[in-house]
């Protein structure tokens, strides 16, 4: 029964409602006695029905009272009426609670508005853990803790309704019927007990029915940690039934990969509170306590602490490195938070950092990239569960951490502000926050080869070869080209775009063949269009405020001053460092701070030299007796004595190797040809060829006794994939801007080109079954690439063969279908007959981190009885790389060794 202001309960004055509270409603009041305000809560009258249950409440709500703290609630005073037939207003007539009156906000509704501040939310969890600890210790414990019942006060958190929770630990049988409405969930999920508490903070226990303590409480406690640092729940489900099951058998993703900047140790703390058995948690409040006072006071400190083998100085003894690297990244912080003259910032300092154990440098392009303040890092490299993910490293921390939303990122590049990081995912041009938070979608991109974020809010990028670069506002929207491709000089690509100071002029590689080393480095004005070698041979240039251009040839990093107005070299090129790493895309692993800081990955000097080797389904190689070459793409010929290659060298080109004669022969010399497929019969291979600044598919006599004949047309990068077991039909890629990766197929009788497959997604890399009815592809639609089987020529239902990402499938003739995984090869056993049916994928091994497994595909191929694989092996210099190399003030060594005017 509601109660009107004004209206009386003893010597209390009831000035307004303040809601509902808990089992009851509350009344804010004021004590004519005391002459103060207090809070009225009044409950149900059905309370007084059952005697067991009023005498149990009134001894426990005397405990509850008996707690003096700061961050409780205090309890005042309890009335159960002795009988009935009162007048409303009669202080007999109902039972009340009288609690002490606060001004502020629930938590809950807190949370509405999102996750709290790091040192907000680690100053209320100390408050709840010591009022929590103070409560256990005189045996009087929650059992309802959420943030409904937490209210933030200017003073802190206050905890409530410590009565009403022990109340409700009563067995259901105690309550009788009317009493069990005082439960949160009315029916017991056992028969040894009921369900008390509320059920997205309920610790498996009290699910269970069985008997809470402290410990209950901790897990709660946990849940509610959880809550305030991500503003998400901890345990989520579409039903009741679904989110007791997540309670029960699952763990919530680690709060670092919700709110990056997330302490480690603080993660750790909340996991051990939300562990599945009581002897599992804390084992008291006040031990939690602590550890959050820790985190809270000692900061990054907890950190270096806790994981001193994430990063290590190289040439350190193991025992000295911990200490090591903090001076260092302390030198790190002063030389990168303000800028210095250069005769102040003392000696050229070098040492490396490696990444954390397990963890390595992913990307085909850049892989990553350095604040222009020199504040932060960003990388991509492998996570968890095996997916290129992005990580970001403050420099004056010991720890990196992962961004969330970030899968499959690569090429990453910084605002100039140094506030967001730009990167490429899964078909689109993203960027996200330093601080955090979801990824913002920029625009759509089939892949990113280089990109740019000028200082008037726009992204120069290079979305693909055969596309010239492109412009876009940073804020999203359309692309609009900036470049146009020289056709009658060669050129198939632009790339690695690089804006000059001022945003009026882009640096960029004018791509017109295979070997980087002789691309010419181009700068063009933004204003007029006017375009102009500055660099006639190089890749990847880079302006320093030196005065210098920096660019890679041959391995070697190369200076040469350069005059940003002019847009012209003023002296000559000098090398100033060898052994930087560069990709097969022309990509060079080096970047720059504003501040004179330099960071590189280490690479092998000169051409890389690669083997060809048979895998045994163990993971056990045997080597071929090819000579070493840049070998990029395989595949083996329909009887299994011939393989088809690509080699690198000063072009692309198509060789062949006969293994029973031990002869590599060079089937291809005019442009640029790579990714050679074989015709079903074996007399041809068909590939993708440059001729005129187009990349078509063409084929030719496997023997070379006859010219090449181009098959395909069309103005977009084409790639063969696969030929219809009875040679009739050829599958290809086009890829095309708008819709990406599209599957076409050419009529070898029509010569006709038609679509097959033309998605918003990248499907890519065909193969045949067998019996030439299924076709098998990959797919980024779901977010990730998948492997997935069609029928062919159609209709019916598309399978998805992969579950934790797939590429480059390839089919054996005896039906078993082989991908990548991760690192591991990866089989399914399939059957086509009389309906198709897949088994679950099986790893077979994993592979060695020097055998090639790229996107590319074709990277790998399968002998006709699955037995063996014939895969790229890399040179020991081109192993993923773990660690990064950081040289300070190198800037002076810069203008030493290639002085400016």
């Amino acid at each position: 029964m509601s109660l009107a202001s004004g209206s009386k309960l003893g010597s209390y004055e009831i000035l307004s409602p303040l809601g509902a509270g808990g089992q009851g409603e509350v009344y804010k009041a004021r004590d004519t006695r005391l002459d103060r305000t207090v809070a009225i809560k009044v409950l149900p009258s059905h309370l007084s029905d059952n005697a067991r249950l009023k005498e149990r409440f009134e001894r426990e709500a005397r405990a509850v009272s008996s707690l003096n703290h700061p961050h409780i609630c205090t309890l005042h005073d309890i009335h159960l009426r002795q009988g009935s037939g009162g007048q409303v207003g009669d202080e007999g007539d109902l039972d009340y609670m009288v609690l002490e009156y606060i001004e502020g906000e629930t938590l809950a509704d807190r949370l509405k508005k999102g996750a709290l501040p790091l040192d907000q939310a680690l100053r209320h969890a100390i408050e709840i853990a010591d009022a929590l600890d103070k409560a256990h210790r005189q045996g009087v414990v929650h059992r309802d803790l959420k943030p409904g019942n937490i209210m933030l006060t200017k003073s802190g958190a206050k905890l409530l309704d410590f009565g009403l929770a022990k109340l409700a630990s009563l067995p259901a049988e105690a309550l009788g019927e009317s009493g069990s409405s005082l439960l949160t969930v009315q029916q017991p999920l056992t028969e040894a007990g009921s369900i008390v508490g509320t059920f997205q903070y309920m610790a498996p226990e009290q699910l269970e029915g069985k008997e809470a303590d402290a410990r209950t409480d901790i897990f709660a406690f946990g849940t509610v940690l959880y809550e305030m640092i991500t503003g998400k729940r901890a345990f989520q489900g579409k039903s009741q039934a679904s989110l007791i099951g997540a309670i029960m058998t699952s763990d919530p993703p680690p709060m670092t990969s919700l709110q990056s900047m997330t302490p480690p140790l603080l993660d750790h703390v909340v996991r051990t509170c939300l562990a599945k058995e009581p002897e599992a948690r804390w084992q008291s409040a006040a031990d939690v306590e602590r550890e959050l006072s820790w985190i809270a006071g000692a900061g990054s400190t907890a950190d270096r602490m806790e994981q001193p083998a994430h990063l290590s100085l190289r040439w350190i003894a193991p025992a000295l490195a911990v200490l090591v690297v903090g001076v260092i990244l302390g030198v790190i912080a002063a030389a990168t938070l303000r800028p210095v003259p250069p005769e102040e910032t003392g000696s050229v300092t070098r040492f490396a950092v490696a990444l954390p154990p397990g963890q390595q440098l992913q990307g085909e392009v850049h892989t990553f990239a350095w604040s222009p303040n020199g504040e932060h890092l960003a990388y991509v490299a492998s996570g968890t569960d095996e997916r290129s993910q992005l990580y970001l490293r403050s420099m004056d921390s010991l720890e990196a951490k992962l961004l969330p939303g970030t899968e499959d990122a690569r090429n990453p590049f910084f605002s100039p502000d140094g506030q967001w990081v730009g990167f490429y995912a899964t078909g689109l041009l993203k960027k996200i926050s330093i601080q955090g938070g979801a990824p913002v979608i920029i625009c759509e991109s089939p892949a990113l080869l280089g990109a740019s974020w000028g200082s008037d809010e726009t992204i120069v990028f290079a979305p693909l070869s055969n596309v010239p670069l492109l412009r876009v506002a940073a804020s999203g929207g359309t692309p609009e080209a900036l470049t146009t491709l020289d056709t009658e000089k060669g050129e198939i690509s632009h790339r690695w775009p690089h804006l000059l100071p001022g945003g009026e002029a882009v640096l960029f590689n004018a791509a017109s063949g295979p070997n980087w080393d002789q691309w010419p480095i181009v700068a063009q004005s933004l204003e007029t269009g006017e375009r102009r070698v500055v660099v006639e041979a190089g890749t990847h240039a880079r302006y320093s405020p030196t005065g210098h251009l920096l660019y890679l040839r041959a391995g070697t990093l190369m200076a040469v001053p350069f005059d940003p107005e002019g847009l012209e070299v003023t002296g000559d090129a000098v090398p100033v460092l060898e052994g930087v790493r560069m990709t097969a895309e022309g990509a060079a692993w080096f970047a720059l701070s504003n501040l004179g800081n330099l960071i590189y990955v280490p690479g092998p000097v000169g051409e890389a030299q690669r083997s060809l080797v048979f895998v045994d389904r163990e993971g056990a190689e045997e080597p071929l007796a090819t000579p070493p070459r840049h070998y990029i793409t395989t595949r083996l010929s329909p009887e299994g004595e011939r393989i088809a290659v690509t080699i690198v060298g000063d072009e692309w080109d198509v060789w062949v190797y006969d293994m029973p004669a031990q002869r590599l022969t060079r089937l291809t010399f005019e442009g640029n040809n790579q990714f050679p497929i074989w015709t079903p019969d074996g007399s041809r291979i068909t590939f993708r060829g440059t001729r005129g600044g187009f990349r078509n598919v063409w084929w030719i006599p496997a023997d070379g006794s006859g010219p090449e004949e181009q098959l395909t047309t069309g103005e977009n990068l084409q790639t063969p994939g696969a030929w219809s077991p009875d040679g009739r039909i050829l599958f290809y890629n086009d890829v095309d801007p708008a819709t990406r990766w599209d599957i076409w197929t050419f009529s070898l009788e029509s010569r006709e080109e038609q679509p097959f497959l033309q998605t918003p997604y990248s499907d890519r890399d065909t193969r045949f079954s067998p019996d030439g009815h299924w076709l098998a592809y990959q797919s980024d639609e779901s977010g990730r690439d998948e492997i997935y089987v069609q029928p062919f020529p159609g209709p019916g239902r598309k399978w998805t063969i992969s579950t934790e990402g797939g590429q480059s499938p390839v089919w054996a003739h005896n039906g078993e279908l082989f991908y990548v995984g991760g690192n591991r090869m990866m089989v399914v056993d399939v059957q086509t007959q009389p309906t198709f049916t897949a088994g679950r994928p099986r790893p077979l091994f994993e592979m060695s981190t020097s055998l090639l497994s790229t996107s590319l595909p074709s990277t790998f191929d399968v002998t006709a009885d699955g037995q063996h694989f014939l895969m790229i092996k890399q040179s020991e210099l081109e192993l993923p790389a773990t660690h990064l190399n950081i040289v300070l003030n190198w800037d002076q060594e810069l203008l030493r060794l290639v002085p400016t005017n």
